[in-house]
């Protein structure tokens, strides 16, 4: 009986150990604290020592006060796959104000269109994630997010043609595709290059 005691009593004691502010510092979810600092510095729209660390800053306290479910069924960091998203996203923004600078300048007022995308990942994360990086891009915003069907509602300037409409439609595709190689689990990879090859087949899908 005793023995019983001190054993429901050690389970109790880890028990709060685990609870406690301490031990959800341990189990901190890094992959979600490298997300979330990727997620605000696309946020703040500048790459610096000072975006980077307070970022990872607020990735931990958000971790620790707000502990999530585990996400290594739904994440994973993939360092070469971090860095062309990086460098890709970076030539998108180039690209994309330089577009809308054109569009401002030009006479006339600029047509607009809300568009729906489907996203070939819906879980919850990648869809979060890509989201956010969609909006950073200047001439676009998501305006809603259907999570039972993974679909992004997105403002976009600049969509008069139909050609233009595909056009923004298949960038949210592609930056969805460099999301998930950055940060997608086994499965959402082989989700995206599923739809992909099916696409190509069926000739609707440019690279």
């Amino acid at each position: 009986m005793r023995g019983d005691e001190a054993t429901d009593g050690e389970v109790t004691a880890s028990h709060r150990v685990r609870r406690g502010p301490r031990g959800r510092l341990r189990a901190t979810q890094w992959p979600m604290v490298a997300g979330l600092t990727v997620l605000w510095v696309l946020l703040w729209g500048t790459v610096s020592p000072a975006n980077v660390l307070s970022g990872v800053l607020v990735g931990v306290i958000v971790c620790v006060l707000f502990p999530l479910p585990p996400i290594e069924t739904q994440a994973r960091l993939r360092p070469l796959g971090l860095l062309r998203f990086a460098g890709r996203f970076v030539a998108d923004m180039a690209v994309s104000s330089w577009r809308l600078n054109r569009y401002i300048l030009a006479p006339g007022v600029p047509a607009c269109a809300v568009l729906g995308v489907r996203m070939r990942c819906p879980g919850d994360l990648m869809l979060t994630a890509t989201a956010v990086a969609v909006s950073a891009v200047p001439g676009s915003t998501v305006l809603e997010v259907h999570r039972a069907s993974g679909t992004l509602y997105l403002h976009v300037m600049g969509a008069s043609e139909d050609s233009e409409r595909d056009r923004a439609r298949r960038e949210v595709l592609r930056l969805e595709r460099r999301v998930v190689r950055a940060f997608g689990t086994r499965a959402d990879v082989e989700a995206i290059e599923e739809s992909e090859r099916a696409e190509r087949e069926a000739g609707k899908w440019t690279t």
